[in-house]
């Protein structure tokens, strides 16, 4: 498989007289790999995969799939890329089979391509049965089913605005595994709400705000961006909340978290949290002590302000 590319330059998209959409965005990513992009609703995140994929022409600045412009040829800028962008719903009168084949169709397979890659997609996917009409299939069986049709043909570069949107529990679990397989051979591109999928997902994020990129690292490193950090504690019994004053020269913040929990807020890095953990030790036996966030979500609320609403006119 040939390794895929993509990448925005000096990208800004402004309708009428709104603030822009997005505003002198620029990365560029290629090879394998998975790269979360984050950001609060209308931060330009589905309006920056629009213009990718050429349904929205930039106002300045350009883009690139696998090193062509979209909006000059865009036959050929997609003809390795799989994208899932809003959420599209498929005919709901057609069979999942029939919709796969339309999907498989478009992208120029044969016959025997098209079954033999309905097939694969299936079993990646765990499909519906292939006679059920999308019509009478549940709003997950849906989604897998979108998926399933971005998939076709096995692109290159994959461009997926909520992948799990609409799943349940063992779906998400599911997909997020799919995509870690994927990403081994694959440039994924997806934006996301869900934290915990970035950081379960993603080798690098990058976090959006009123159209523009206030961050981009990889995913590993945020830890060390944290100043403040939480952690769940539970003992083995409950323990008088005095006791609490114990940690008061490691910590910021105590509070109760359940009959036996404390969740702790601390500064500094690691060998604090260590001593946090001595300590707690110290007053009693402790059968948990976790991270009260991630540092994905830590780094979203740290680049990304939560008072101020969004310009009237930008999309997500």
């Amino acid at each position: 498989m040939t390794m895929g590319s993509f990448e925005a330059s000096h990208l800004t998209k402004r309708f009428g007289t709104a603030p822009p959409s997005v505003q002198d965005l620029s990365f560029r990513f290629d090879g394998a790999g998975a790269i979360g992009y984050v950001g609060p609703n209308g931060a330009g995140k589905t309006t920056t995969l629009k213009l990718l994929v050429g349904l929205l022409r930039p106002t300045k600045g350009r883009v690139a799939l696998n090193g062509v412009d979209p909006v000059a040829n865009r036959r050929r800028a997609l003809w390795d890329v799989g994208a899932v962008i809003e959420t599209p719903e498929p005919y709901p009168t057609l069979t999942v089979h029939e919709s796969l084949d339309l999907v498989g169709r478009a992208r120029g397979l044969s016959t025997q391509d098209i079954d033999r890659e309905i097939d694969r997609t299936n079993g990646l996917l765990h499909l519906p049965r292939l006679g059920h009409r999308i019509g009478w299939l549940s709003k997950g069986q849906r989604q897998r089913v979108v998926l399933a049709a971005a998939l076709l043909g096995d692109p290159s570069v994959l461009l997926l605005d909520e992948p799990t949107s609409g799943l349940d529990p063992a779906e998400r679990v599911l997909v997020r595994g799919l995509l870690n397989r994927l990403k081994q051979d694959h440039l994924i591109l997806m934006s996301s709400h869900q934290m915990l999928e970035v950081t379960e997902v993603c080798d690098r994020a990058l976090f959006l705000d009123h159209g523009r990129l206030v961050l981009e690292s990889r995913v590993d490193e945020l830890e060390s961006r944290r100043r403040l950090r939480d952690v769940l504690v539970q003992f083995l019994r409950p323990v008088p909340w005095e006791r609490s004053r114990e940690l008061a020269h490691l910590t910021t913040t105590i509070r109760p978290a359940g009959e036996r929990g404390w969740r702790v807020t601390f500064e500094g890095t690691d060998e604090t949290r260590a001593a946090v953990l001595e300590a707690c030790r110290a007053i009693a036996p402790v059968v948990e002590f976790e991270s009260a966030t991630l540092a994905v979500e830590d780094a979203y609320l740290d680049v990304i302000p939560t008072d101020r609403p969004a310009p009237v006119g930008t999309t997500s």
